[in-house]
């Protein structure tokens, strides 16, 4: 199990205030260097700001590639590995058109667009113009690689740790941890002889770490004076078996991550993560983020695994659709159709999701991606069924999705 980021959320202002990026750097330094030195690898730290429209008011959202550029120069002299700028708003349509320009100004700078919240409900105008960030996104780097810097959000409130959905609300700085604990799930049920074993293993391995992790954030918390925001253990991946949520997926049973099952093994695991005692934040779920676990990707390549499939999981697991690679001719009606399915649920279920779509020029359905990351493993281009919405859905209306309530 790895710290995947400790993120440090903060307003800087704009023009950005020198000394609160200061303390943000001396804050991460050296938290990073206090859980490891309790045994944690910290893989990145980062910022999250308030939202950028916000941050720059109506008037001044064309200087958002500016901001961009200059927080990207101000993390790097802080050694701070990445910085979220936040969601575009439904109240200031303009700000969701100045993001593709404000990827390609600054490549460790994330970007999202809220599409959906419980106040307000659904903004179509928002979801449109999310697709359109998504198309537009696939034609600034190779691949279409830049929409790794994007994500669509529905029902995802402030001080969520993992990026691109991250983003700050208020002025008092905070902090939270991004765990990577994908590993933690494989093991608990590769141990287990039954379920109920599994998942005890499972809440085990959590509450451990936790307690330690929680020791830790307390203290940098009073020495700093900033609100420890908790802990999101989510079970993200890396692209290894062994550091596979669909592999913990298989170890209790499922032959093949897309067959029937598969949703009641998503349910057992997110159910473990609620179960264990800790002070959750974020999303606290199974992540399905197809490029960045073996397993996901692997199934998805052998056709079990489709979009519907993961749509269908997002019921009862983490973050909804992430590194999902789509047709180079996919439009901008079929990603609306498809965001529009995931603030449904969002708002339905009263659960944060996210949609992190990646059109790759150039590439067909079933044809295979040949991306050279790291954090990816290749599978092969998923097929949306999808057409583009008409009559009322494809207008620009806001209207409310009420949560689900007992009866």
């Amino acid at each position: 199990m790895k710290i995947r980021s400790i993120t440090y959320f903060c307003n800087p202002g704009w023009p950005l205030k020198q000394e609160k990026l200061r303390a943000a750097g001396d804050f991460l330094a050296e938290a990073k260097s206090a859980f490891e030195a309790e045994g944690f690898e910290v893989q990145t730290t980062r910022l999250a700001t308030v939202p950028f429209p916000q941050l720059l008011g109506g008037k001044r959202l064309g200087e958002a590639p500016r901001l961009a550029q200059e927080l990207s120069r101000v993390l790097a002299e802080a050694d701070i590995s990445y910085g979220s700028l936040g969601p575009a708003l439904p109240d200031s349509p303009v700000s969701y058109a100045v993001i593709p320009e404000s990827i390609a100004a600054a490549g460790n700078i994330f970007f999202s667009g809220l599409m959906a919240e419980p106040k307000h409900g659904i903004s179509l105008a928002a979801v449109h113009a999310c697709a359109k960030i998504i198309l537009r996104n696939a034609t600034i780097l190779p691949g279409g690689f830049a929409n790794l810097n994007f994500a669509a959000l529905a029902n995802v409130p402030a001080g969520a740790p993992f990026f691109p959905a991250a983003y700050h609300n208020g002025e008092e700085p905070a902090f939270s941890l991004a765990m990577e604990a994908a590993d933690a799930a494989v093991r608990a049920f590769e141990m287990g002889r039954t379920i109920s074993e599994g998942q005890r293993i499972l809440v085990d391995l959590l509450e451990e770490s936790a307690h330690t992790l929680v020791r830790v954030a307390d203290m940098l918390k009073y020495k700093y004076q900033v609100r420890f925001g908790g802990i999101d253990f989510s079970l993200a991946p890396f692209p290894e078996r062994e550091r596979s949520g669909g592999a913990a997926v298989e170890a209790m049973g499922v032959p093949r991550v897309g067959l029937h099952g598969s949703l009641a093994a998503a349910a057992i695991l997110t159910g473990a993560i609620d179960q264990a005692k800790f002070p959750h934040t974020g999303f606290c779920g199974s992540f399905q983020p197809v490029l960045e676990d073996a397993v996901l990707a692997q199934r998805a390549a052998e056709g079990r695994l489709t979009i519907k499939d993961l749509l269908l999981y997002s019921a009862v697991c983490g973050t909804g659709l992430d590194t999902v690679p789509l047709a180079g001719d996919v439009t901008a009606g079929q990603i609306s159709a498809l965001l529009l399915d995931i603030c449904a649920l969002a708002l339905r279920l009263d659960k944060p999701l996210t949609a992190r779509l990646m059109p790759i020029p150039g590439k067909k359905a079933g044809e295979e991606t040949d991306f050279d990351f790291g954090y990816f493993v290749n599978s092969r281009v998923m097929n949306l069924e999808a057409a583009p919405l008409g009559k009322g859905l494809g207008g620009d209306e806001t209207f409310p999705i009420m949560k689900r309530t007992p009866r």
